[in-house]
């Protein structure tokens, strides 16, 4: 059984940073690519970024290149999203989610994915 925690969201004003962290349990974490997905109240759930399983390989919606930063750190089972310049339209759960092999590569898809968290708070005030 494969299991996703979040952790790291919360609340921040805008211009401000949050470092998400997603622990992986389960199987063999080093051979799964893993994605940041969000999803604001009234709103589709919407791709973030997402990470090659070996971290050589990233990719980020429009929206979030040159704040956002996925990483991953396979001796720890954890992948992580740094979030520089917050602003109030990053407001939304954030959810991590694991890509178990054979890849398609459709990175951007939520389908993509197998397994998938709780989800994370993050409130950006104005």
């Amino acid at each position: 059984q494969v299991q996703l925690v979040e952790s790291g969201g919360g609340l921040v004003q805008a211009g401000g940073s949050l470092r998400l962290s997603c622990a992986v349990s389960g199987r063999t974490f080093s051979t799964y690519a893993m994605g940041w997905f969000r999803q604001a109240p009234g709103k589709e759930l919407e791709f973030v970024a997402a990470i090659s399983w070996s971290g050589g390989y990233t990719f980020y919606a429009d929206s979030m290149k040159g704040r956002f930063t996925i990483s991953r750190d396979n001796a720890k089972n954890a992948v992580y999203l740094q979030m520089n310049s917050l602003k109030p339209e990053d407001t939304a759960v954030y959810y991590c989610a694991a890509d178990d092999p054979p890849y398609s590569g459709n990175y951007y898809y939520k389908d993509e994915y197998d397994y998938w968290g709780q989800g994370t708070q993050v409130t950006v005030s104005s």
